[in-house]
Formats: C-alpha cells, structure tokens, sequence
C-alpha cells in the first residue's frame, strides 16, 4: 500500500506506515482516513468506506471537504485543518453530523492526530465512530420515558409500591377521586391497616403469595364507594432486586357489569324476559332429577302460538313482537309460584309442572291456559284472537331425561295442530309412528343421489291462446327400493330442512338444463325450463354460479331458463336476497313467483322485484269455474300481472272449461292434468298437443 500511494503523488514526500494501516485495514468497524497537508486523501480504510459509501477508490486524492463535510461547515473545517497544520492549534474531539455519499445524514464521534514522516510532510488522521446506533438508543430511551409517563397520566389503573412488610411506598393515580381514601392517609401504613378487613384479608394473603413464589398474583374485590358498590382486580408481583412489590389496581366494575347482562342474555329471553331455551332445558334437567327422587309426577307443556306466523308476515315483526309479550303475560298469570315458563323461539313456549297427581291435574292447567288465550288481544287499535295449540308429556310415563320429554312434548303439539288447532293433545306412542316415517325417509334420503333412485320429470307448458308446447316445469320424483314411491310433499320439506335440498335441487338443474338442451335440438324449438327453487336453496351462496355453468355448458340462452321462488325465499332476512335477485335479472334469466295468492306479502314483493311470471296457485284455478267470484279473483290477478308486464302461468288445469275461461280472461300460459301429467324425459321427447 506504501508503494501504491508513494506513486499516486509525485512529490515522493509521503510515505505511509504499513504497520499501522495493517491494523486500520483489520478494524472495519471504525472509519480511518488519512489526509496531507491539503487535505486530499491519503488513506481510506474499509470501516470508512462502510460508514461514508465512498470506496478507496473514489476517494483517494479527493479533498476532506468534497466528500464528507457538509457545506455549512466546509469553511470552518478548512481552517481548522491549516491552523493545525500551520500553528499547532489540535482539533478537539467531538460528535459531528457529517455527510453520506448518497447526501443522508451520518452522526460521527471524530477524533484527529497529526503525524510528521520523514520528510518533514505532515499526514493527519480521523478516526470516526458511528454514532447513529448511539443516537438511536438514545432517543428510543425518550421516546420509551415519554410513552412511559404519557400512559401513566393516560389509563385510569392505580399504581402501588409496598416493601416486602407490605407498607405503602409511593403510589400513582391519574385521577385521586378513585382512590378508596387520601394519600395522606396510606402513604407509610399497610395496606391491610387502611382497607375493610374482608379485603384486607384477601390482600394479605396474596401478598404473602406473590413473596413466597415470586410471580404474577391476581384476585378481585369489591369496595364500598361514594357512588355504590365498585370492583376491582388486583395485580402484584415482587420486584427481586428492589425486595419490593409493584401493584396494579383497575376498575372493573363495567366489566362486571356487563358480564351480569351477558349472563343474564345467555340465560333469559330478551324480548319476553322469561328463561330461554338453555336455561328452561336446565331447569327441566333438574326438576325430573327432584321428582325421581320424591317418586313424583312432572309434566312438560309445549305450546304454540295458532298463526302467529300470518300476523307477524302481515302486520309487521313489531306487532308480532308485542303479541308475544303479551302472551308471556298471559301465560304467567296463568301459573303459580315455582312452576317455571320459559320461550323456545319464535311463538313456541314451554311450562314445566312438577308435583302433579294424575293427568287430570295436567288436563286441568291445559284448560286454564287456553282460556286465557279465548280473549282477544288488543294491539294498536285492533282485536286479534291467537290461540294456542298445546302438547303435554308427562314423565316418568312419556320420558324421563329431558330431551325425551321435549321431543315427545312437540310431537304431541303438532298432533294438536292437526287436530284444528286451538285445544291440546297428551303424547301417546302412536304419534311416534309419523315421526318414525319422517326419520326413515331422511336415512333413505341421504344416501338416494348415489343410488340414483332420484328422477326428474317435465310437466308441459302450454300457451293459452295459441294452444302450443312452449316449455315445461321440471318436478322431481323419488322411488326408494325401501319405502316405494314417496311424494314431493313428504320429502321436500324434509330436504329443505336437513339441508339436502342444496345437492339434490343442484341435480335438478343440472338434470333438466342437460334434457332441455337435448329437447330443443330434438324439435328445434326455443323452448324454456322452469326449475323451482327453495329457500335453502336461495342461501348458497354458489347456487348462481352452478346455474351460470350449467347454463354455459349446455349453450342454452339465459331467457330459456325460469327460477320459480315462493314467499318464503322472499322473507328472507339476508341482504344479499336482492342482490341475488338483481343479478338474475342482469343475467337475463326469467324470475318467476310460485303459488301465488297463498301468502300475505305478494303484492309488495310484485312491487319491489322485477318478476318475469307469475304462477297463480291451483286452488284458485280448481274454483275458477264455481261461481263468478272466484273468476274475478282469477280475472283481476292477471289484469294486475299484464299491467306490471309480467306473464300469467295457470297452475292445475284439469278441465276444459277451466282452460276456456283462462283463455278468455287473457291468460298466457297453462299447466295441469288436463293438458298432461308430469312426464319422465323420454316420453316429454315425443310429447305433442295432436
């Protein structure tokens, strides 16, 4: 490195130690340069070319003051340098805010020696330390001192110091009027000497805890405060080095509060304030474990509200809200002190009695309940009579756990219903026969679309005025190896309500899309498919997309293909309803109302959503020909439908008078018996009006 330098300057005066560089060029973590008289590099070690981004070679010859010397201070370091050169003035040692190559900032702690060579040329050396690791501690240590004291002065917690005797040192409150007495008045004195003693108890404990096992305490009291009742947790832990007890001390009495409500909600229903059905569940648990023990009798009543549904779909969820408070009312004064009421859900309550005789005693309480429900409830200037439909188990007869006895209570409240409503219905082993049905065909149900034992039929459209094919409905058919042949209407419900509506009502569309595709090319006609949809079937969220597939998979225009929805899908609470209706319209896929005239909200729903078809129910068209109200009904819902520009399906025609009429009321398209009988895929194929 001598020779290399001792050839860069021709003068031949500078002559460098190599030793000493040797060690510079080991240390790469301090910055070493060396300037001459003019101040041009003489030497630029890699600790330098680390701190300043100059390499060696930038930098050799260059001048201190064009590299690493803000311009402000160029002027004063140039002097500096030559006074030292010229008088002997030293240059101190300080910290300095130099510049990187790329112009940022770099904070240095710089130090300077002067060396004379042989030739009487003086050399002077910086050695400069990074400071920005320093500064950077320095002002997080701020930062962490100003954050510190700004969340002391911001949380509400008290802050406590006790020594190991547990006497009160030094504590910290941002606001004084939480603390349970003065400063002056524990400053220096045990906390267990200035609490009540049940908390002072509690606090001495602990504080022995947290001394013996040296870790994290924490328990909660309660303080008797200007403004009531207050309570607190409680948090210490013995600092080892200081022998010494730091303790935190919060509110928590909204938390303990809100964990009231929250128990209180988890148990007790909001709108009626009765127990829920958890708490009512409990308690029936309970209560056949105290009469089983006393050899006693307990009866569970399950009782429904008789069409609350029609009100509350027709006067409004306020309204019905009201009818169910009152009715709680009601219920209540009915019963007497001990017997527990509680509500389900929706209009469904439930009355445990224990202590009973006989049936009789039951029978007794049954009546007294539905005489309560015999006057009318008066709402918002009307009269409303809603009745009840009671089902009783009794136990050890019916059932002896809880979930038995519900289950057969409810099955016994729905034979009442079937009986017309408005009485009760004790459980017999009969009833269970329905509800056995119901689960065989739920298990052969699951395992049916493997099997293949589903089949879809098409029952053909007809245009009235033309008296054309013009489409079909698709319906769905199942034949079990087990059961036989079972109706729609037996296993829909079930479907929907096990959730297996969602892959069977996919065949269906994918099933009658494919059979479209193929009967459209069969007799080249246009022909459209209307798929029924259930609710269930409306909340997946991955139903558009499956139709959109179908739809593109089999090249069938959009404006073939018809969803048929009812009310219920309508009544839906989810905010994606509309925009799932927006969106088939967009689609240009026809939105089609079924069983019109059957709900209590249809000529809204007309109104809010951009149908394309409106089905009018069978049991309007089966009288259309009785007498000439029934064909008014019929006359002014398609008045109404052409009006809005939406097309009139007929369901159920089973006559030709009925299907004369409608063409001389206007309607657009028929369906029913008469024209033809639900049809599997072939035989819809070669179907044909001639």
């Amino acid at each position: 490195m001598a020779t290399d330098n001792a050839k860069s300057l021709p003068t031949g005066h500078y002559v460098t130690n190599d030793p000493l560089h040797q060690l510079f060029d080991a240390i790469d973590s301090i910055s070493v340069q060396g300037y001459d008289e003019q101040r041009q590099v003489t030497y630029w070690n890699k600790g330098s070319e680390i701190l300043y981004g100059y390499t060696k070679q930038e930098a050799m010859g260059k001048r201190l003051e064009s590299l690493i010397i803000p311009e402000p201070m160029q002027e004063p370091v140039i002097k500096a340098h030559s006074d030292w050169v010229t008088l002997g003035i030293e240059i101190p040692a300080a910290e300095l805010t130099l510049s990187h190559k790329d112009g940022s900032e770099v904070a240095v702690f710089s130090s300077h020696v002067m060396l004379t060579n042989q030739y009487n040329a003086k050399q002077m050396y910086c050695i400069d330390i990074d400071l920005s690791d320093v500064h950077k501690a320095q002002a997080e240590a701020t930062l962490n001192a100003s954050m510190l004291q700004t969340i002391f002065e911001a949380i509400p917690d008290l802050f406590f110091v006790l020594d190991h005797h547990g006497t009160i040192t030094d504590y910290h409150a941002s606001n004084k009027n939480d603390l349970y007495i003065s400063p002056e008045q524990f400053v220096g004195k045990k906390m267990v000497d200035v609490l009540p003693d049940k908390v002072a108890q509690m606090f001495k404990l602990n504080i022995e805890k947290a001394l013996t096992y040296n870790e994290m305490v924490n328990f909660e009291y309660e303080l008797s405060m200007p403004d009531g009742t207050s309570y607190y947790e409680a948090r210490m832990r013995l600092l080892p080095k200081k022998n010494q007890i730091m303790m935190i001390i919060r509110d928590i009495t909204d938390h303990h509060r809100s964990a009231e409500l929250i128990r209180h909600q988890a148990h007790f229903d909001s709108l009626t304030a009765l127990p829920n059905r958890f708490l009512s569940l409990d308690r029936l648990s309970q209560m056949l474990g105290s009469v089983k023990s006393k050899h006693e009798k307990a009866a569970v009543f399950f009782l429904d509200l008789d069409n609350f549904k029609k009100v509350n779909d027709s006067l409004g969820h306020e309204v019905g809200d009201k009818l169910l408070i009152e009715a709680a009312c009601r219920l209540k004064n009915v019963l007497e002190q001990g017997d527990t009421i509680g509500r389900l859900g929706g209009d469904e309550f439930i009355i445990l009695i224990s202590n009973l005789n006989d049936e009789s005693n039951a029978k007794a309480i049954t009546e007294r309940l539905l005489n309560a429900f015999r006057k009318p409830f008066r709402l918002e200037g009307r009269e409303l009579i809603l009745t009840l439909s009671i089902g009783i188990a009794m136990s050890p007869k019916d059932g002896t756990s809880a979930s038995e006895l519900l289950r057969n209570s409810d099955t016994a409240m729905y034979q009442a219903k079937a009986l017309g409503r408005n009485t009760s219905s004790f459980f017999t082993p009969q009833m269970n026969t329905a509800m056995q049905r119901r689960f065989e065909i739920e298990e052969q149900m699951r395992g049916a679309l493997a099997k293949s034992e589903f089949e879809v039929y098409y029952q053909p459209q007809i245009d009235v005025q033309t008296n054309t094919l013009i489409g079909a409905e698709a319906l769905l058919r199942w034949h079990n190896n087990k059961l036989g042949a079972i109706t729609p209407d037996e296993f829909i419900p079930i479907a929907e309500q096990t959730g297996l509506i969602i892959p069977i009502g996919e065949f269906v569309m994918k099933q009658a899309l494919l059979f479209l595709k193929r009967w459209q090319a069969t007799n080249k006609q246009k022909y459209t498919m209307a798929v029924n949809l259930s609710p269930s079937q409306f909340r997946d969220p991955e139903l558009l997309d499956m139709i959109i597939h179908s739809l593109n998979e089999n090249n069938i225009n959009h404006e073939c293909l018809e969803l048929e929805i009812t009310e219920g899908v309508l009544m839906n609470s989810q905010d994606s309803i509309p925009d799932a209706l927006k969106r088939i319209g967009e689609l240009g896929i026809k939105l089609s109302m079924d069983d019109f005239g059957t709900g209590y909200s249809s000529l809204s729903y007309l109104r809010q959503y951009s149908f394309d078809v409106l089905k009018i129910d069978r049991s309007f068209i089966s009288v259309i020909t009785d007498n000439k109200a029934n064909c008014n009904l019929v006359k002014a819902a398609i008045a109404m439908s052409h009006s809005l520009e939406i097309e009139v399906v007929a369901e159920g025609v089973e006559t030709k008078e009925q299907l004369d009429l409608l063409n001389a009321l206007d309607c657009d398209i028929a369906q029913g018996f008469y024209l033809s009988k639900p049809l599997p895929a072939e035989q819809m194929i070669a179907f044909s009006l001639e």
